[in-house]
């Protein structure tokens, strides 16, 4: 009896927990959550005065770039602003017109609650609760459309100023509607590394901006058009269209891997590709016409009828919940470390890698998914294993002044950013004799190689990490910066210099040297016996 009235009362005290914690969570308040948003925001970085933007980059950070065109001035109303732009802008107006934002009486109408969209009329009604919360809707008073001046504008606005008032949308202002998606994706920063592997909420979209903007080379380029190549995909933190894309701002293309490709691909993080090649993907593009992605990801195996998991699927997923924090998972981080790797079996890593064989297994035996996960854990560290040797020789051949040019042809890098052995600014900036070729070579390594090999593994494309890319282009890089090590210390004399692998010494040599020095040493104290008189 006291056993049975123990249980209920923890089950009711939990269920108050997770009542509370519902609650507080429907409850965030927004305007702390924008002020906060735009007291952490970066703006130009730490880094400012080493660049200005150039015009594009008012769209990939509007907050601090984008100023309103002045070829229209005056009042425009809410009506003028889509009749002008059905003529002026019809590939954006048709994006919207189609859109949930154009139609929200089709969602607040709809009755058949086995319709995959059905959630959208409660998401409609939190909107709506939102918008009363912070006097932008009147109480009762239905929201009839998102339209052109909501969020170029201000939300419910009749009018505006074209040329004093329109704005292009950052996270806040689509927060405004959106609360509980900003609040989860801000969350992000949250996120701290047990032994500092990385800085707080890194890496995530949440902060990577800041990482863009903070980072020296990036900031020190004079080819700005190139640069902002990196802001393309590094603006997720000021904006949400990367995933949702304008105007139609869909849930369902979000849900699609396709929706990750632009940024989630290529050398440095080939995600897609690797996805795309695994048996995964092989399901998904070959069933997906099947599929129902209306079904919000919490509903993907039963209403959406999913036969493989999604980028979204795994990602979004943490502990059998779905949200907009897409880190709580995060193990390895970007790139593998010593850092990472020596501390895995740490709690932290060791909870977040129980969290993932969960997803695993919601496909998967329990047995399969633990045995996949350690899998890539291991190769990885062996990698990583081969990527540190070469550093060592490379660096080694720095410290020595050996590189081609040291002493005469290696100018320093634009500052902000400082000369090093290997450096990530080798990848975007070549000037004499810097990066040498050893040196290029293992930038390529460390950056490309051993990260096509750690995603290979964790998506699991065996092409990826065995011979197209990862394992095998690490052994040729490996073999390449062996061979200049030897070349460069056999020019200069110093073939013993800083070797990654001195020879070994024959099992038994020490002992034969000395028997062989005694035995000289008694012939010797042999003759001198025999010489005396």
């Amino acid at each position: 009896m006291i056993r049975t009235t123990t249980t209920w009362l923890l089950a009711a005290l939990l269920m108050l927990v997770q009542l509370t914690a519902s609650a507080a969570a429907g409850e965030t308040d927004f305007s702390k959550l924008k002020d906060k948003y735009e007291k952490d925001h970066p703006g130009k970085g730490k880094f400012s005065q080493y660049w200005e933007p150039i015009p594009i980059q008012k769209y990939w950070n509007p907050r601090n770039f984008y100023q309103p065109p002045t070829a229209v001035s005056g009042e425009v109303t809410r009506d003028q602003c889509v009749a002008c732009h059905q003529s002026l802008t019809p590939g954006a107006f048709h994006a919207w017109e189609n859109s949930t934002h154009a139609k929200l009486d089709a969602i607040r109408n709809l009755s058949n609650g086995q319709d995959a969209r059905f959630y959208k009329k409660d998401k409609l009604a939190e909107v709506e609760r939102n918008l009363v919360k912070q006097g932008l809707l009147k109480e009762g008073e239905p929201l009839k459309e998102v339209g052109c001046i909501d969020c170029h504008g201000k939300v419910g606005a009749q009018s505006i100023r074209h040329d004093k008032d329109l704005v292009m949308p950052d996270r806040a202002q689509c927060g405004s509607c959106h609360v509980q998606e900003f609040a989860e994706a801000e969350s992000e920063k949250e996120q701290q590394w047990p032994q500092a592997q990385w800085g707080k909420g890194h890496p995530s979209h949440a902060v990577d901006w800041e990482a863009n903007v903070e980072t020296a080379i990036w900031a020190g380029m004079a080819e700005r058009e190139i640069a902002q190549g990196c802001d393309q995909c590094h603006y997720q933190q000021n904006k949400c269209d990367g995933c949702h894309t304008r105007h139609t701002f869909s849930a369902a293309e979000a849900r699609q891997p396709e929706a990750c490709a632009t940024c989630h691909n290529g050398v440095d993080h080939n995600e897609w590709e690797n996805f795309s090649l695994s048996k995964h993907g092989t399901v998904y593009q070959t069933h997906k016409s099947s599929w129902n992605f209306e079904a919000p990801l919490k509903d993907a195996l039963t209403k959406g009828g999913y036969t493989a998991p999604t980028c979204q699927y795994c990602h979004f997923e943490f502990n059998g919940e779905f949200s907009h924090n897409l880190v709580r998972k995060v193990r390895w981080g970007f790139n593998p470390t010593p850092a990472i790797a020596d501390n895995l079996k740490h709690p932290w890593f060791e909870g977040r890698k129980e969290s993932w064989n969960a997803t695993c297994a919601n496909c998967h035996s329990p047995s399969f998914a633990k045995s996949y996960l350690e899998a890539a854990d291991k190769g990885t560290i062996a990698g990583l294993k081969v990527e540190q040797e070469a550093k060592q020789v490379v660096e080694g051949l720095f410290k020595d002044g050996l590189l081609p040019g040291q002493k005469t042809n290696r100018p320093i890098p634009p500052a902000p950013e400082k000369d090093a052995p290997g450096g990530f600014f080798q990848l975007f900036w070549a000037k004499g004799n810097n990066p040498s070729h050893v040196e290029r070579v293992h930038a390529d390594m460390w950056e490309h190689d051993l990260i096509k090999l750690y995603k290979g593994l964790v998506h699991g494309n065996p092409g990826g990490f065995t011979y197209t890319e990862g394992w095998s282009e690490l052994m040729r890089d490996y073999a390449v910066i062996m061979d200049e090590n030897t070349r460069l210390r056999e020019k200069a004399g110093n073939a013993g210099g800083t070797a990654a692998n001195p020879p070994a010494k024959k099992e038994g040599s020490t002992i034969r040297n000395v028997l062989g020095g005694l035995a000289l040493l008694a012939g010797i104290a042999v003759l001198l016996y025999r010489r005396k008189p």
